[in-house]
């Protein structure tokens, strides 16, 4: 990095959570600016052609979509920009596939100024940066997960229930015959499979029952 201030992009849906970023960060303008906010990836996408700042501080979901899915869209662009995530989500698997898609960093929205500005430019000069509560968890979960603890897809940030409905996908039942067999409703099993779908990056049933024979999820 330069002796420049870290440039960077706000997506945030809630316009309080990105005023108050903003309020937040202006008293450490000589380390970190604010080129720009976006309140949904459509926008974020073009601010950050338009912009091409050195960070995306995103939510991990956004209206109509999620901070996942646009950091995978930047990308795959490579459009220069790393990515943090800032959420309340303190989920070890969305951090799971924000560290599979290529993201740099994962922070809780109960930081501090001081913190955010001193992981941010951490993550400007390429280093993983993870809030620690949740780095603590995550390395417990991933000891676990070594010693074959957890079910079948938890290494690929399935939950267990997604993980289940995958299975029964897999055998070949509809959904609906999944809806009886966990005695859940069709709706919610079409929630679950689209949560498959996007956690393994595939557009279709055959696209995630192929991910989970190719990975020997239910060998």
């Amino acid at each position: 990095m330069t002796d420049r201030p870290v440039r960077v992009l706000l997506v945030d849906d809630h316009e309080m959570v990105r005023h108050g970023l903003k309020a937040m960060l202006v008293r450490y303008r000589d380390d970190v600016v604010i080129v720009g906010e976006a309140g949904n990836a459509v926008d974020a996408e073009q601010l950050v052609i338009a912009l091409s700042p050195d960070i995306v501080l995103c939510d991990v979901r956004l209206a109509g979509s999620s901070g996942l899915d646009l950091a995978r869209s930047l990308l795959r662009r490579d459009v220069g920009c790393k990515i943090v995530i800032l959420t309340v989500y303190d989920d070890e698997q969305y951090l799971y596939q924000a560290l599979r898609i290529g993201v740099v960093g994962y922070l809780l929205k109960r930081v501090d100024g001081a913190e955010l500005v001193g992981h941010l430019l951490l993550a400007a000069e390429g280093n993983i940066v993870i809030d620690p509560m949740l780095a603590g968890r995550a390395a417990t979960s991933a000891a676990r997960l070594q010693a074959g603890e957890f079910w079948p897809g938890a290494r690929l940030g399935l939950s267990q229930r997604e993980s289940e409905v995958l299975a029964l996908a897999v055998s070949g039942m509809s959904n609906h015959a999944i809806a009886a067999r966990l005695v859940i409703g069709d709706e919610t099993v079409k929630s679950h499979i689209s949560s498959v779908y996007r956690k393994l990056d595939v557009r279709d049933r055959a696209g995630a029952v192929a991910v989970a024979m190719r990975e020997g999820l239910f060998q």
